[in-house]
Order: structure tokens, then C-alpha cells, then sequence
């Protein structure tokens, strides 16, 4: 880490020097005092990764100086699953609130005694009957899209334990259902499946949203739905995303593109994640021709009106966000905020947990960018929201968002809204 630091700080110096800037003018440039600059060219200072990129930016590094920043190593790939034969979910319902989930081998559960473990079953022939009725299916997708209506205000804790219950209740119909309707039940569950993982990283987990994933996978291939094995490549890089982890997000996303007879959505929103990835990595050529690329396959795409949708159906133009949300990585984040702002203000009322997730960058942007009283403003109006949906996503914006707000310690915006920022990031996740 010394030596990288050490590469960083003289490769920064070279560039700065060749671009004839001098370190007064390059801290004017990033909005970094000249002292900081200093010690990261001495080596005896860590580059931040923001600092990275709008360096990069700055001095046409073209991710020369992205690529001299150590990234957090990623783990993507999902636990061993168990067969469904060896396989029980348990959940505990406490008094406090405090509940959790766990799946464990049959064999793990029958340990358990008598007094510490008290299930019951549900009636094989009501469930034999249900699964005959095909209205059944269209009562479930009802609750689909309510429970994803809930996600957008509701907290992760809120949410999981009803996409969990569906998800199983979904498994045991499809068991029972005849050949025409099971399918149906198994692909519905899968989405329930797919959605208990987001909201497992939404409250921190990536271990069980992997883990949901994969049961998401296994489900809609059992009800000959495959494409949801390639989605689930998206939706794995958007760990790696969130890990700052480049190289991996750009090979899953790339993994997903490479089947032609897939759905052009899970192409465009795969096209769109290699894009965020290029965008980690500092490779600015390489996102926008990635970000067109989705563009064309998620044309006309926005109006679809199916509820169980894959990817968020709250954004009006959700290419031109991602286009946002990507120069802010590539070290641009004046032209970031121009973009998200006219983005954030289509999102609808009702889609709390997306104003928060894009109104954090929005405002992390307009920091980074010098404009520090509209961020502290920005800042304020989402704490409220973001305390509300309880994301661990939205918060690794906000301690970044805290982290570039500090270098304006003594600005009375920021003084002012500190304490609340500082008091949602000690908030207990969920």
C-alpha cells in the first residue's frame, strides 16, 4: 500500500508538472487545498478514490492514476446451494423486533430441540387446491408489485420477511400445481426470490443476496425460465459495484451480454452495470460507448407495463441517470449534477428508496463539484428519507458524501448539517 501511494503521488506530480499546472492551480481545479495536494505528492498521505478520478479527469490520466488506487478485493461468487430436499428456512420472530433469517441443512435442523425449534405445517389439501386455481397466480402477482411498492417506502426489515414467506408458500404451490400453472408459480416465486435479494443488500448483506439469488436462479430454471440466470450476473456486478470492485463488475456484466436470445432489457441493463464498471476503472471512452450500447437496447423499453419487470421501473430515463451516476466516477462531477438534476426531479413521490439512492449521488456530486451549499440543501431534505427506507447502499454515498463535505469543515452550511449527517451514518442498519 506505501509503494501505491508512493506511484500515486509521483505519477500525480509528473502529470501535473507535463500539464503545467502548479499545485495551487490543480487544487482550484479538484477543490483540494494545495497543502493536501502536497502531502499526496510526498507520499505521505493516502489519495482518496474521489481524489483519484477527478485527478484523472483533470489531467487526461485516461484511468492511469484510477488504476494506482487499490480497490476493496470482491467475493461474488454465491454459497454452495443446498438441495431443496436437505434444505429448511428457519426465521426468528422476536418480541423486540429484532428478527432474522437463516437457511440451514436438514440435518442442522433436526439438531435443534424440540423446545428451541416449534414449526407448523400447512393443510396439503387447501394447498393442493389453491394451486389448481389458476387466479391464484394473478393474486400473487398483485402482491409482487405491492411488495415492490413497499420497498420504495419501506425498510429493508420491513420488506424481507413477507418476500420470504411469498417465496416459500410460492415453492410449495408449484409442488402441487398441475403442469399448465406450475411453472407460472415457480417463475413468480423466483421474483420474490430475486427481490428478497435486493433488499438483503439494501440491509447489508451481501452474503444473503447472493445467497437469494442463487435460490432466485434455481427456481425460475425449475419453471423453465432462464433468463434469470443471466440477470442474476447483473445483479452479482452490482455487489462488486458497491465494493468498488471494477475488473469484476466489468467481467459479470460482460458474462451476461453474451447470449443474443435473451431478453434486450437484461442485455441493455448488463450493457448499462459494464458501463458503471468502466466508469470505476476510470475509462472514459469505454463507458459512453457502453452506455450508448444500452441506450439502443432499452429503447422504448420505459412504457412496458409488466409489474414484475426486471431492474427499477421508478426511472423515467434510466440510461441518462446511470450516465450521471457514471462521470461522477469518472471524475466529473460539474457535468454529474447537471444530468441529475434534471434526473432526480422526474422520479415519482411515491419512490422514496430511489430519491434517496439518486438524490445521495446528486448531492454528492454537487459537493465534489464546489457547490457546497446546494449539497449541504440537497443533503438535509434526504435524511429524512434515506433514515426512512434504511439502505447500506444509499449510506455509502452519504459517508462518502461526509468525507468530501469535510474538507469545508468551517463553512457554516456544513457545520449546520453535520451533526444529522453524522447522527443517519451511526443510525443501526437494519
Amino acid at each position: 500500500m506505501t509503494e501505491r501511494v508512493t506511484t500515486f503521488g509521483a505519477e500525480l506530480r509528473r502529470m501535473r508538472m507535463e500539464a503545467g499546472l502548479s499545485l495551487a492551480q490543480l487544487g482550484e481545479l479538484l477543490h483540494y487545498s494545495k497543502g493536501h495536494l502536497s502531502k499526496i505528492e510526498n507520499g505521505t498521505k493516502s489519495p482518496s478514490p474521489e481524489l483519484a478520478r477527478q485527478s484523472d479527469a483533470a489531467l487526461g490520466a485516461k484511468g492511469r492514476l484510477v488504476s494506482l488506487v487499490a480497490g476493496r478485493p470482491s467475493d461474488t461468487a454465491p454459497p454452495e446451494a443446498v438441495s431443496d430436499e436437505d434444505e429448511v428456512w428457519l426465521m426468528s420472530l422476536s418480541a423486540d423486533g429484532a428478527n432474522w433469517f437463516n437457511p440451514v441443512n436438514r440435518r442442522e435442523a433436526l439438531a435443534l430441540t424440540t423446545s428451541s425449534l416449534l414449526g407448523f405445517g400447512l393443510s396439503s389439501q387447501g394447498m393442493s387446491a389453491t394451486a389448481r386455481r389458476p387466479a391464484a397466480v394473478e393474486v400473487f402477482r398483485t402482491m409482487f408489485e405491492q411488495a415492490r411498492n413497499l420497498g420504495q417506502t419501506a425498510s429493508p426489515g420491513v420488506v424481507l420477511p413477507a418476500a420470504i414467506a411469498q417465496t416459500h408458500v410460492l415453492r410449495g404451490l408449484a409442488l402441487k400445481a398441475p403442469p399448465g400453472i406450475r411453472d407460472e408459480f415457480l417463475v413468480l416465486g423466483a421474483r420474490f426470490a430475486e427481490y428478497a435479494g435486493w433488499m438483503a443488500q439494501e440491509a447489508g448483506n451481501s452474503q444473503a443476496a447472493l445467497w437469494w439469488t442463487a435460490k432466485a436462479v434455481d427456481m425460475a430454471a425449475a419453471g423453465n425460465d432462464h433468463d434469470l440466470a443471466v440477470y442474476s450476473l447483473v445483479r452479482r456486478a452490482l455487489v462488486t459495484l458497491y465494493r468498488d470492485d471494477a475488473a469484476q463488475t466489468i467481467e459479470l456484466a460482460r458474462q451476461a451480454q453474451v447470449r443474443k436470445d435473451v431478453p434486450r432489457r437484461i442485455r441493455g441493463l448488463a450493457a448499462q452495470r459494464e458501463a458503471q464498471g468502466h466508469a470505476l476503472a476510470g475509462d472514459y471512452d469505454a463507458c459512453m460507448r457502453l452506455l450508448d450500447e444500452a441506450r439502443e437496447l432499452l429503447a422504448g423499453d420505459s412504457d412496458r407495463p409488466d409489474p414484475s419487470v426486471l431492474g427499477s421501473m421508478n426511472l423515467t430515463d434510466p440510461v441518462s441517470m446511470a450516465t450521471g451516476w457514471c462521470l461522477y466516477e469518472l471524475g466529473r462531477p460539474k457535468e454529474a449534477a447537471e444530468i441529475l438534476d434534471a434526473q432526480v426531479a422526474l422520479i415519482r413521490p411515491q419512490a422514496l428508496r430511489s430519491q434517496a439512492r439518486y438524490g445521495a449521488r446528486q448531492a454528492l456530486a454537487h459537493a465534489s463539484a464546489g457547490h457546497v451549499e446546494h449539497a449541504c440543501d440537497l443533503t438535509g431534505r434526504l435524511l429524512t428519507i434515506s433514515d426512512v427506507v434504511a439502505s447500506a447502499t444509499i449510506t455509502t454515498d452519504l459517508r462518502r458524501l461526509a468525507r468530501v463535505l469535510s474538507r469545508w469543515h468551517a463553512n457554516p452550511s456544513v457545520r449546520e448539517l453535520y451533526p444529522a449527517l453524522t447522527a443517519a451514518l451511526r443510525s443501526p442498519e437494519v
